[in-house]
């Protein structure tokens, strides 16, 4: 009887081991992992707003990069601007993007990127809209500086955060949709340019400062970045990787589920998951030094705000680091050095003649009046910031295919070419055509180092080490205007193949980077 009494248990125990099993299995399958929960999203609705609202931010970045280039041909009367000064005020912003740039992404790392886009964007166009109120070139040349403070936050980290949600075999194509409005924001920022600029009859005396019409313009292009802080502030999430990583599960789950309702919104049955994969992350806590002083806390904390570079620099991650900073440096300072005075080498070669061998134009630029505007300069510059749509279409449609790697190397190559044929063209037609060139070759360089430039790096790192990148492309790009500021009127030929030679070596310098097409991110 014993035995046959523990026969007759045996499969109730077995039964019920196995439901245990079933239930922990089932338990299991509904825990997923980040890919995985980016997978069960869907595409749709909510990554085309996202699109829509990340997309203007960087415009606005764009706009108000740009708008300098735009208003130097009138505002060099009003504030007495040499080519020197010019070329100061050019590298004014770039120079606060450098301060910006690792400051914000580092803060991105650490307490999320939506706050971070939130200030600096607002820093970004508060500081671009009173600097239409500078009376001197002094002043204005800081608030720009400030502005640009704002900008070297917003640009590496809505990349980021952009990516980060976006599913695996999609994120190529949708970040180089993303880089494209860029180009939105360049051909916006010349079409303002050209309707308000030459408009004398927008000026006002206002006792203390004659507010002319350019001045309107720097206010225009500030409303861009207000507006989009006010969007991010309101409407979007958080997000979801950064999420994970700070082991904030149910914030993460919400967000997840908030994309599967807006991408499935006939579906019956609720996000496919009741909690995620997080892993376990470090506590920082242990390693703060307790009871310490305010000079020990200083220094621990600045001691955290270095690490990332330090691991930018270490182990597999150092070789790839070292070829971007290379890169970044060639691609802002040719970009940059050329495209912010392509406005004022328009007006130089208004008369006809390339603008580096037209000497009678430049000797006498500095006694010439702004007014009235020639509104060729503008017409010209939007020209030259509309032929970016071959190149961002190319993009879109080749980079899930050929890979990023393969398409900067290729575009950078191109764009060295394009900026030699420059300094050998003859009339002002001609430069006009090759320039247009070097901005559609130009701008795939651009797209392709987005895309790349986000796949290389792990979520802890992504934002601080786009936001070092970037700084020092800032560095590159201030040395860029500087140089043409000073040789633009003695050997204009001198930076131009400069530009072309750096732009020959960072093609090269890409062929050293790994292939990340359709990489996961981690």
């Amino acid at each position: 009887m014993p035995r046959r009494a523990h026969e007759d248990t045996e499969p109730l125990l077995s039964s019920t081991h196995l439901d245990e099993d079933d239930d922990q299995v089932s338990s299991s399958r509904k825990k997923l992992s980040y890919e995985e929960a980016v997978e069960k999203a869907g595409f749709g609705l909510f990554h085309w707003l996202l699109l829509v609202v990340c997309g203007w931010a960087n415009a606005s970045d764009a706009v108000e990069i740009l708008c300098v280039s735009f208003l130097l041909p009138t505002a060099r009367c009003d504030l007495q601007l040499s080519s020197a000064d010019m070329g100061l005020l050019t590298a004014s912003i770039f120079l606060g993007m450098m301060v910006g740039g690792y400051v914000w992404g580092y803060l991105a790392d650490r307490r999320g990127r939506r706050s971070v886009l939130v200030i600096s964007l607002t820093v970004n166009g508060t500081f671009g809209a009173v600097a239409s109120l500078a009376p001197s070139f002094w002043l204005f040349l800081l608030l720009r500086f400030f502005s640009g403070v704002g900008v070297g936050g917003s640009i590496p980290v809505i990349f980021s955060y952009f990516s980060e949600f976006q599913p695996r075999l999609r994120r190529g194509a949708m970040i180089s949709a993303l880089a494209t409005f860029w180009m939105a924001g360049n051909i916006l920022a010349a079409g303002v340019a050209w309707l308000v600029i030459p408009r004398t009859s927008l000026n006002a005396h206002w006792g203390w400062l004659d507010f002319q019409s350019w001045r309107l313009f720097v206010v225009l292009c500030s409303v861009p970045s207000l507006s989009s802080a006010l969007i991010f502030r309101l409407f979007m999430p958080e997000s979801p990787k950064f999420l994970m990583e700070a082991g904030r599960e149910t914030e993460a789950l919400s967000v997840f589920q908030k994309m599967f309702k807006l991408n499935n919104r006939h579906a019956t049955k609720p996000f496919p998951a009741l909690g995620l994969v997080i892993r376990p992350k470090d506590d920082e806590e242990k390693s703060r030094p307790s009871g310490s002083s305010r000079c020990q806390r200083f220094s621990h904390q600045l001691k955290q705000a270095l690490d990332p570079i330090k691991q930018l620099f270490v182990g597999p991650l150092a070789s790839r680091s070292v070829v971007l900073l290379i890169i970044f440096f060639c691609i802002s300072f040719g970009y940059y050095g050329l495209w912010m005075w392509f406005p004022e080498l328009f007006k130089r070669a208004e008369d006809g003649g390339s603008p580096c061998t037209n000497t009678s134009r430049v000797q006498s630029s500095e006694n010439e009046s702004c007014y009235p505007v020639k509104t060729a300069v503008y017409m010209e510059g939007f020209i030259t910031a509309a032929s970016n749509l071959p190149g961002n279409i190319f993009t879109i449609l080749l980079m899930d295919r050929i890979g990023g790697k393969i398409l900067l190397s290729a575009s950078l190559l191109a764009s060295s070419m394009s900026v030699f044929i420059i300094y050998m063209v003859k009339t002002k037609t001609q430069s006009l055509i090759v320039s247009c060139v070097f901005s559609g070759v130009s701008v795939i360089s651009w797209n392709a180092l987005d895309v790349v430039g986000t796949e290389l790096y792990p979520t802890q790192l992504r934002s601080s080490a786009l936001g070092v990148f970037t700084g020092v492309g800032r560095v590159a790009a201030i040395m860029g205007n500087v140089v043409f500021g000073q040789l633009v009127d003695s050997n204009c030929a001198v930076p131009l193949l400069m530009v072309s030679a750096l732009l020959l070596a960072g093609g090269l310098a890409a062929l050293r980077l790994p292939q990340t097409k359709q990489t996961e991110l981690t």
